[in-house]
């Protein structure tokens, strides 16, 4: 039979050798083997307890309520609890790094970050919905969620879409007239964007171009003022008159 010191369990599990006596001394962990000498040992089942005792703790028990859950839960009970805990911390971390990712993309879409943007993000990210996907059927929002681009993400798509609106939001700025030279690229740049994006998909394309046109705080979308909106029409269909002319 394998058995373990204070000592030894101390340097297996990081956990000092005065927390070991600690719960011994309260009854919550006591080495259950005894040589003739007094000196006593950890048992396996022991140390099963001990990781009993430090999962219940990672779910914030405190010592008092370890004690009165201990032989009450199996080892089953307590892993699945700290399963769900751990999935708990996941999903707020995984939205933290999307809020993040979204501020610094905003950043560098922006030049700066107003209070209330920085506010309205933090709260969306928190309550972790996104509206827009109501309008979409199952098998759309599927599609839209993994194709349209994020804030939040970092990919090659992103990065074009956030260039192209800074570059609009530009044009918009310096009152440059979306029939313009400069104009028409950037649309003919955003149409095959948008065509890759939707897989070609015209009719898609056109209804999530109505959803987009809808307020921010209805749809959760990122807001884009109604002068890039109209700029973004203007443009296109400008682009798209003057291929059909060619």
């Amino acid at each position: 039979m394998t058995r373990w010191t204070t000592g030894q369990v101390s340097k297996l599990r990081n956990i000092s050798v005065r927390t070991l006596r600690y719960y011994d001394q309260i009854g919550l962990l006591t080495p259950s083997l005894r040589q003739d000498n007094g000196r006593r040992y950890y048992s396996e089942e022991d140390l099963f307890i001990l990781e009993k005792i430090m999962l219940l703790k990672s779910l914030s028990l405190s010592l008092e309520d370890i004690q009165k859950v201990l032989g009450q839960l199996s080892l089953r009970d307590i892993l699945i609890a700290h399963h769900h805990h751990l999935q708990e911390e996941l999903a707020s971390l995984q939205a933290s790094i999307a809020n993040t990712a979204s501020l610094i993309n905003m950043l560098d879409l922006e030049g700066t970050l107003p209070w209330e943007r920085v506010s309205a993000l933090v709260q969306n990210a928190q309550v972790g919905t996104k509206k827009w996907v109501d309008y979409f059927a199952e098998e759309e929002r599927e599609f839209l969620r993994k194709a349209l681009p994020a804030l939040e993400s970092g990919d090659r798509a992103t990065q074009q879409y956030v260039s192209l609106l800074r570059r609009i939001e530009h044009c918009v700025k310096h009152a440059i007239a979306p029939e313009s030279e400069e104009a028409y690229a950037l649309a003919c740049e955003l149409i095959k964007l948008s065509d890759e994006t939707f897989g070609g998909d015209a009719e898609l394309m056109d209804r999530f171009w109505e959803v987009r046109k809808r307020p921010a705080e209805e749809t959760g979308l990122y807001p884009v003022s109604p002068e890039v909106l109209d700029f973004v029409e203007q443009s296109i269909s400008f682009a798209l008159k003057k291929s059909e002319d060619h």
